[in-house]
């Protein structure tokens, strides 16, 4: 059975690999391919930093009425990460890879926290409570998800 955790968590591993694969393009020195990579991973995760934004954590706060919870730290968290694409983005984008390098690992950590947050804590709090808006629910994400 699909679960939002499963979704979602999914869907983190998929952005994961697009950044893991600019990481790796720029370590064989293809930075053509480092910025496909990278243009990759900020579309993806941008289309699920606004699934969350739009469809997810509204849902989640009028069920539990939970509006100054672990969704607004997951907001803040999303806009901090922005910046980061922002500063990554340009690094890449006039090839300084050094540069990039060093967004990116600051990038990295904030990732593998935020995502622990909301796999660990967030998503199996929305399975819980929004079991009756499942059916609905999870389509539209998973279409959100693949920016339709």
């Amino acid at each position: 059975m699909t679960t939002i955790r499963n979704l979602m968590t999914d869907d983190h591993r998929r952005c994961d690999d697009f950044f893991a694969d600019a990481e790796q393009a720029i370590g064989q020195g293809k930075l053509e391919a480092a910025q496909a990579a990278f243009a990759h991973f900020r579309q993806a995760t941008l289309a699920h930093f606004a699934s969350e934004e739009k469809t997810l954590f509204p849902t989640f706060e009028a069920k539990t009425g939970m509006t100054m919870g672990p969704t607004q730290v997951m907001r803040m968290e999303h806009t901090q990460m922005r910046a980061l694409f922002d500063e990554a983005g340009t690094a890449l984008s006039s090839g300084d890879t050094d540069e990039y390098l060093g967004v990116a690992e600051t990038l990295l950590i904030m990732m593998q926290q935020h995502n622990m947050k909301e796999e660990n804590m967030l998503y199996p709090m929305c399975d819980q409570h929004l079991s009756e808006e499942l059916p609905e629910l999870l389509p539209r994400l998973e279409s959100e998800l693949a920016g339709e």
